[in-house]
């Protein structure tokens, strides 16, 4: 008699779910250290302000702190260059294949910086460290667990997404970011992981901040629909000054290059001085900007310090990070549209178009808006502010304002951010055929030169084999006569060392001829 072969239960899934909870637990524990330093340090310059405006003779020390603080943290940046700026790029990077750093002085280098900096008032965020921290955690793990290839790049994306649910305790928009601006795939596997991470560390992180939401605002009521075509005027005026800070940031490292008095390891010599003045003056001012926030939307000031408030801090957000400091943009990001929020708002009264009771609504539209414009990421501003506020009755005119921006800085030519400033870290990549071999997985989007084309009409890049295209939920074998259509995920199998070129030779492609010869 036939004996029955015994069942195979696929533990994928399953296996993405417990290394995704892992990996949530220690980037979580890690980013909310992180977190809490910064707050608590920040809290400590705040007073020492206060008093040093009453002793002014101790101003020469704190300069010498400042230089120091300064100093230190520009000798890391010279040994680690990975832990400039944000660490988003660098996350994306690594995703695709593009750059690779050693995990563990890239970690304890950031932690320490993205402390003495951020926490020292400079006008730079926690979110885009957070999220560098975490993946860098998840790179750790993978390393400790021998995993190379798909699994060590699905640590790292849920390592990112727990880094940003800590710093934020917005799960679901972390783990949109990783897939929509960071990773640019959801596959199963892919969110599974990033999501578990993400809900993990978030339980982390309430463990330790508590449940209010990070930037829980008080308002009266929803926005009544009579008043939605001033959302319009809103968009716009967003992805105008949003387009204005693409090309400040992106254009802030040259004119440092520019400084000739310092080496470039210096130039954080520059923020940790003019600090000193904004935190006598304006110390309410000091940080990422969320407590100023949430003041503002309590007790706003009127039309023109808001103008004011918003010049310096645009003037100050671009210093700081063009110097190269570990640092983010994101949550300078959205106090900058807070800003301009609660200035169109203020604008909107004077002109007797609106009433004073809906300030604090348009803050909140504005800072989703205006992060949309910027990144070009509107699904993720949305459900961000929507966590990070804690209110679901401001979605319709949350995605009036980022549809619109979104718009407006599409058509004045305006990039991603961030795949902006990975464009400015990587080199174009050579044809090699070193390492093992690993897949990649590329997206046929609606605008994609690729699209409509058959297989054998494509010139693929040295070493790549196109090996299936995965359509909906089922996978396609591919052959010559296969078209391949808008939404397909091509699955391209090549050398480790060689993605990074595959990937940059298929964007080109999808950027201009289909037909042109591919160099080798």
């Amino acid at each position: 008699m036939k004996q029955k072969q015994p069942t195979q239960h696929d533990l994928t899934r399953l296996n993405a779910i417990a290394f995704g909870s892992l990996v949530g637990l220690l980037a979580g524990a890690v980013v909310s250290v992180f977190r809490l330093a910064i707050e608590r340090l920040l809290i400590l310059v705040q007073g020492c302000y206060g008093w040093l405006g009453q002793h002014p003779l101790w101003l020469i020390p704190w300069a010498i702190l400042m230089l120091v603080l300064a100093v230190i943290i520009g000798r890391f940046t010279k040994q680690t260059p990975m832990i400039k700026g944000s660490g988003i790029p660098q996350i994306e990077g690594q995703l695709a294949g593009e750059l690779d750093y050693a995990w563990w002085p890239a970690l304890w280098k950031k932690f320490v910086s993205g402390i003495l900096g951020i926490g020292s008032g400079l006008f730079l965020g926690r979110e885009g460290p957070s999220i560098q921290l975490g993946g860098t955690v998840a790179q750790g793990v993978a390393e400790r667990l021998n995993f190379t290839g798909s699994r060590r790049r699905l640590m790292i994306a849920g390592g990112a997404a727990a880094g940003l649910s800590a710093a934020f305790n917005a799960p679901i928009a972390s783990t949109l970011f990783i897939l929509e601006e960071v990773y640019h795939s959801f596959s199963t596997l892919v969110w599974l992981t990033a999501l578990t991470s993400a809900v993990v560390a978030n339980f982390v992180s309430n463990e330790v901040f508590g449940l209010t939401p990070v930037l829980h605002i008080n308002f009266q009521q929803a926005l009544p629909l009579k008043y939605y075509g001033l959302l319009l005027i809103l968009g716009i005026g967003l992805g105008l000054l949003g387009f204005g800070y693409q090309w400040a940031t992106l254009h802030s490292g040259d004119w440092y290059a520019k400084l000739k008095v310092l080496p470039q390891w210096l130039n954080g010599v520059v923020p940790f001085l003019l600090v000193i003045p904004i935190g006598l003056l304006w110390p309410e001012t000091l940080g990422g900007g969320n407590q100023m926030i949430v003041g503002f939307a309590q007790h706003t000031p009127l039309l023109i310090p808001l103008i004011g408030y918003f010049i310096l801090r645009f003037c100050f957000s671009t210093v700081s990070y063009g110097s190269g400091l570990p640092g983010g943009i994101f949550l300078p990001i959205l106090t900058l549209g807070a800003l301009l929020g609660a200035i169109g708002a203020r604008s909107f009264v004077e002109l007797g178009w609106l009433p004073k009771m809906f300030v604090a609504n348009f803050m909140i539209y504005a800072m989703a808006g205006y992060f949309a414009g910027i990144s070009k990421a509107p699904f993720t501003a949305i459900l961000l502010i929507t966590e990070m506020v804690g209110t679901l009755q401001h979605l319709m005119p949350l995605a009036v304002v980022s549809i619109v921006a979104y718009i407006t800085v599409d058509i004045l030519g305006g990039a991603p951010i961030y795949e902006a400033m990975l464009e400015r870290m990587v080199k174009p990549a050579v044809s090699s055929s070193q390492g093992p071999t690993d897949r990649l997985e590329y997206p046929v989007e609606e605008s994609s030169e690729i699209a409509g084309e058959q297989v054998r009409d494509l010139s693929w890049p040295v070493g790549s084999l196109l090996v299936s295209v995965r359509r909906g939920e089922r996978e396609v074998i591919p052959h010559g006569d296969t078209i391949l259509r808008t939404g397909d995920t091509l699955i391209i199998f090549t050398y480790q060392q060689n993605r990074a070129y595959v990937r940059q030779q298929l964007d080109r492609i999808r950027r201009n001829d289909v037909h042109q010869n591919i160099p080798n």
